[in-house]
């Protein structure tokens, strides 16, 4: 069954590809508007959209902050065996003190 299906589908592969190749450039002359309609859809769809969503996302943070989750002092995790070898060395090189607890807890806000 598999081999019967392979036959067709590859037939239709090369046929298809085949008569586009053997059309030349004259094959894309009934596609000419699409270009200008992905653009028009780019420009007065996609841009938009975007834009809108960043700016609802922008919002929805400002209405309702980001609270870091309440800290739990696992044994296993920020296990420090040796020290880091920049800054204080307790920081991980890409720390963020808002979301990143060091050993002992959130640092401390300002």
């Amino acid at each position: 069954m598999a081999g019967v299906l392979g036959r067709i589908v590859g037939r239709r592969i090369s046929t298809a590809v085949n008569l586009s190749a053997s059309e030349g450039p004259s094959a894309t002359a009934g596609h000419a508007g699409g270009m200008d309609l992905w653009r028009k859809l780019s420009f007065f769809v996609a841009i938009p959209a975007v834009l809108l969503c960043a700016v609802h996302t922008y919002l929805r943070e400002q209405a309702h902050p980001h609270q870091p989750p309440e800290f739990v002092p696992y044994e296993h995790l920020r296990k420090r065996d040796k020290r880091f070898p920049w800054g204080d060395g307790n920081k991980t090189l890409f720390h963020n003190p808002h979301t990143n607890p060091l050993p002992t807890g959130y640092e401390e806000s300002h």
